[in-house]
Parts: structure tokens; C-alpha cells; sequence
């Protein structure tokens, strides 16, 4: 079974976004973010279930879309690691938010 392993960066965006929806409601905020992080749950037995980030497809990341978020990961060794590097909403230009990462 494959482990998943979440970047600071993927972290931050989980309680970025816990905190600006907790601004309505923090249970809402609780459930959602549990619920995200629930649907990376499947990678650990299907880590190519994901779709290949389209825009950057020579890259080799992959993304779970979940509402409106994409989690944007990378597989790191085909059976043992998956990193998670970004939680981002879609209305956001994916190169900005992965910057830096991968030799983007």
C-alpha cells in the first residue's frame, strides 16, 4: 500500500481554506476539509486513479478534483509514496500555485 505524504505548502491550503469557509461556519469548514482529505484517501490502493494535470501533462503531476478544489500530487515511488502538493481552488492558475516545485 502506497503512503501519502502531505507538503507544508498542501497543509497550509487546507487551513487556508478551512479558514475562510470556518467564516461562515466552522462546522462546515471541519466537515469539508475532512471530507477533502477523505477523497486522497483511494490513492493509497489506486495512485494512478487520479487524472493528469492537463496544463501540465510533461510534468507527470496528477489531480483528484473535488468540488472545486483540485489536489494536485505527484507519485513518488510507484508502490510506497504520493506526495500531495497543493490544494488549490480551480479558478486559480495552476502554474502560479505550483511554482517552484518540480522545475516549473
Amino acid at each position: 500500500m502506497v503512503k501519502i505524504k502531505w507538503t507544508e505548502k498542501a497543509s497550509g491550503d487546507l487551513e487556508a481554506i478551512h479558514k475562510y469557509i470556518a467564516r461562515d461556519s466552522k462546522i462546515y469548514a471541519t466537515r469539508f476539509i475532512k471530507s477533502l482529505i477523505g477523497a486522497t484517501i483511494k490513492l493509497e490502493t489506486m495512485p494512478f486513479c487520479g487524472r493528469i494535470v492537463p496544463e501540465l501533462e510533461s510534468y507527470g503531476f496528477r489531480e483528484i478534483v473535488y468540488y472545486n478544489y483540485r489536489i494536485v500530487y505527484r507519485i513518488i515511488e510507484p508502490d510506497s509514496n504520493i506526495e500531495i502538493l497543493e490544494v488549490m481552488h480551480g479558478a486559480r492558475e495552476i502554474r502560479k500555485a505550483l511554482s517552484g516545485i518540480g522545475g516549473l
